[in-house]
């Protein structure tokens, strides 16, 4: 490749491009596969500019790791217009379109990067935890008590969509309405548990 397009683009242009040349590779890869030689391989740079434009490997995996994790938050933000019922119905089976578009990512966020460096991982546990506030919010509307329980009851259920995501698009390809139904049954049993909760 020639140096051509690289002076073509600004500094802001150039880390945008290698971010989303690391994007790409978690849909097909883990993360932990992608080392700095095969990033500026890709890219066609030297490893001299990788370092350049980020301060190490980790530095690399954090950008990564918020880009795709926010694609997903995008692509999940609950539509305020709806009552909560059809907003949380509405949430998860776009997350399930999501994740059977982008199974690869997905999974790679979240069976790959749960064995990387805790600042990677913390990255992905920031999703989790504005996911339970979502849902934390549409049943505080639906009168129940914002209540300890409540909330761990949320944040547990959030990784155990994750999982079920993973088990049933990903690995099974489930139907979404059939997937989005059980996860419904099982959200209201949890908030239902948590309701009966003496803490």
């Amino acid at each position: 490749m020639t140096s051509e397009p690289r002076s073509r683009l600004s500094p802001e242009q150039r880390r945008a491009q290698l971010v989303a040349i690391g994007v790409a590779f978690l849909a097909e890869h883990p993360l932990d596969e992608l080392t700095i030689d095969e990033l500026a391989a890709r890219a066609g740079v030297s490893r001299a500019l990788i370092f350049h434009y980020f301060d190490s490997r980790q530095g690399v995996e954090r950008a990564i790791v918020t880009t795709a994790r926010d694609s997903l938050l995008l692509a999940s933000e609950p539509r305020a217009e709806l009552a909560p019922r059809e907003r949380v119905h509405d949430t998860l089976l776009r997350i399930a379109g999501f994740v059977r578009e982008h199974s690869g990512t997905f999974s790679s966020l979240i069976r790959g990067v749960a064995s990387g460096a805790p600042e990677v991982r913390a990255i992905v546990d920031e999703s989790r935890e504005l996911n339970a506030q979502r849902l934390l919010e549409a049943f505080t509307e639906l009168g129940n008590a914002d209540t300890p329980a409540l909330r761990v009851a949320l944040r547990a259920w959030v990784a155990f969509t994750e999982d079920t995501l993973l088990e049933l698009i990903v690995d099974r390809r489930a139907d979404d309405e059939a997937v989005v139904e059980f996860l419904e049954q099982t959200l209201d049993g949890v908030v239902a548990a948590a309701a009966r909760a003496r803490f």
